[in-house]
């Protein structure tokens, strides 16, 4: 089982500063990389939906990037590469297990993609159980909730679609279908 928290390694070499790295420019590659375990841990859970399966998918982007850190350039951004190698992981278990990760095409309601929401709105969310929320986000098929969690962590629309391997105008259409799905499931929860 992967350990959540960082230990002193010295695996690789030493890279240039990585703007979401630690700040510590000191840090070997394999160290920064550990500093975002716990952010990979809670993509992959959320993803997987067991603990088992997340820790496996953890581990598997942690040897691959080990693997593959001859194909890092210095200075990229080594987040976002951690967080792609794992959206291949969960990818390739998927197909190893036969699973079909696929887009619902359903349309959503007829909003417009520049809805403001009232004051009230916004304070009624921000007040959701967490279980709530965690129960919304499971009913979004899976590269929508992939597509959410990734800009729930802060990454903006470009490293997104870098991430995900596709164009930026796919991830804000995805984002706003997901977030229209979202909504609707959190209203029917207060109904």
């Amino acid at each position: 089982m992967l350990s959540r928290k960082p230990r002193p390694l010295a695996v690789v070499g030493r890279t240039g500063p990585d703007p979401a790295a630690p700040a510590d420019p000191g840090a070997s590659l394999a160290e920064q990389a550990l500093a975002h375990v716990d952010e990979l841990h809670g993509l992959a859970r959320h993803l997987c939906g067991t603990a088992s399966d997340a820790e496996d998918i953890v581990q598997e982007t942690y040897a691959r990037a080990l693997g593959g850190v001859a194909r890092l350039t210095p200075g990229s951004n080594l987040r976002a590469w951690l967080f792609r190698i794992l959206r291949n992981c969960f990818i390739d278990q998927a197909r190893r297990k036969k699973i079909v990760l696929e887009i619902a095409d359903d349309t959503v309601a007829d909003r417009s993609a520049h809805e403001v929401w009232d004051t009230a709105a916004l304070d009624q969310l921000r007040y959701l159980a967490a279980a709530d929320l965690e129960r919304a986000l499971a009913t979004l098929p899976v590269e929508l909730r992939f597509i959410v969690l990734l800009d729930a962590q802060g990454f903006h629309e470009a490293e997104i679609a870098d991430i995900a391997r596709c164009a930026p105008g796919t991830v804000k259409s995805r984002l706003f279908r997901a977030r229209a799905r979202l909504r609707a499931a959190l209203q029917e929860g207060f109904r």
